[in-house]
């Protein structure tokens, strides 16, 4: 045993030493103050893209509410567009965003490839075409390409990094990722967890402080440009007996896991392409077939009076703040908002899911609500927010947590963590997952374009 004690391992920290140790380099401090400048910077992408989508978004509206019918020229005519430029110049930026940088993640992508996927040239090329696709008033979201975006502009971070700052690409992707995340939903804590479910499985513990002093770094640049506020505003639920929500609960759970899945699924065929009509015109006419489904999409905002186009706030907003369930047209947004948000991402146009699954899933909470009478409808919106967007992005502590912090419904987290649960659990006996999938298609679309070695022994 006395032999034992002398052992680096057994001694008490040496706190003068380790202060020595962390003063003595200066060029440490560099780095960590380059991350973390970085960190802000993303955080300020993601502010400068969320004003101009908002901004496209409500500029639509306005115009839609003064002549209604153009909308079914303007629509398919920026929608085809907006398509048109992105596989012209900037194909990397079409999609979400997030498979993107799944894809850079991916240990099969080479290091010298990842700027296909990630790269401050992408970020900016996102921002435009998201916010055309919401001035075209599609159905799609802002959160998911805030992904890319912020990820890219810390992946920039890498060219001024020493060799001994002990970041990796990686830990600058996943922390990029979880700013974007974290700044386009006010939710850092969302960012966090977003990071370890969905882009990485683990974090380096050598300089997991780091990373997540970023996170919170690009989340404060959205507190301090937006205000510290919880997005939906606050959930107020009372205490009530479990067996007084069992029924409706459950009726939320298994339908948004049902109908998320199936939007998923719906959105990984329209991607891989298949063999029928409609996959083949998109295939030989991509331009023609955007500015299709951006007609009908068109179609689709006059026949809901412009309530289920663009990333469905405002509508999830009003549904908060009814007084009951009879205020909301039973079963017919959800449908409209499906078909809308399907469509708009089979168009082509950079977008994400993030917005309008949250905003399907608050509808469903609130047919359910009408469904069964329960008087109890703030509560079943929240719910259907947690179950639809972890049914289609299969991430439930995700969604739950998001949900959570956006209408600050504490109160609720064992029932909206229940609810985020059993939807994932039937989406994955719907669908596989989302981005896992189109991360793979991502991968092995960049693996089919590369040149092919030739056989050994030939000249």
């Amino acid at each position: 045993m006395a032999a034992t004690i002398g052992r680096p391992m057994d001694r008490e920290p040496d706190f003068l030493r380790k202060l020595h140790e962390e003063l003595s380099d200066a060029r440490v401090w560099v780095d960590r103050a380059l991350v973390l400048g970085f960190a802000a910077l993303a955080g300020l992408a993601v502010v400068l893209l969320t004003l101009l989508a908002d901004g496209a978004m409500d500029w639509f509206l306005a115009q839609r509410a003064q002549r209604p019918w153009l909308a079914l020229l303007w629509t398919p005519a920026l929608t085809a567009a907006v398509v048109w430029a992105t596989r012209r110049w900037f194909p990397g930026a079409a999609g979400s965003g997030v498979p993107h940088v799944c894809a850079a993640l991916d240990p099969r992508v080479p290091p010298h490839e990842r700027a296909r996927f990630v790269s401050l040239r992408l970020s900016g090329a996102k921002i435009l075409a998201v916010s055309g696709g919401l001035l075209a008033g599609l159905s799609t979201g802002r959160q998911g390409p805030s992904v890319q975006v912020a990820a890219g502009v810390m992946f920039a971070a890498r060219r001024f990094l020493s060799a001994r700052s002990g970041v990796s690409d990686r830990e600058l992707l996943v922390a990029g990722g979880a700013v974007g995340l974290a700044a386009a939903f006010n939710t850092p804590l969302g960012g966090i967890v977003f990071a370890i479910e969905e882009l990485s499985r683990r974090i380096e513990q050598r300089s997991s402080g780091l990373m997540l002093a970023a996170i919170v770094v690009g989340g404060l640049v959205a507190v301090s440009a937006f205000g510290n506020f919880s997005y939906f505003g606050r959930v107020h639920v009372e205490m009530l007996a479990w067996w007084s929500q069992l029924l409706p609960g459950a009726l939320v759970a298994l339908g948004s896991g049902l109908f998320g899945g199936l939007l998923a699924r719906l959105m990984i065929a329209s991607a891989t392409g298949l063999p029928d009509r409609f996959c083949g015109w998109r295939r030989r006419h991509p331009v023609r077939f955007a500015a299709g489904c951006g007609f009908f999409v068109a179609l689709i905002g006059l026949i809901s009076q412009g309530a289920a186009v663009g990333g469905g706030h405002h509508h999830t907003r009003e549904l908060l703040a009814a007084a009951s369930a009879q205020e909301h047209a039973f079963l017919t947004y959800t449908g409209l908002k499906f078909i809308a948000s399907w469509l708009s991402a089979w168009s082509g146009v950079p977008g994400g899911i993030f917005g309008p699954a949250l905003s399907i899933g608050a509808s469903w909470g609130a047919d359910v609500a009408a469904i069964t009478g329960s008087p109890h409808l703030p509560a079943l919106i929240a719910l259907g927010m947690a179950g639809f967007l972890a049914a289609v992005t299969q991430t439930p502590i995700t969604a739950m947590i998001i949900v959570m912090e956006m209408t600050d419904g504490h109160a609720m987290v064992l029932s909206l963590i229940g609810c985020a649960l059993l939807a994932s659990l039937v989406s994955r006996m719907v669908s596989r997952p989302l981005y896992a999938t189109l991360c793979e298609l991502l991968v092995q679309e960049l693996h089919a374009r590369q040149p092919t070695p030739p056989a050994p022994g030939r000249h």
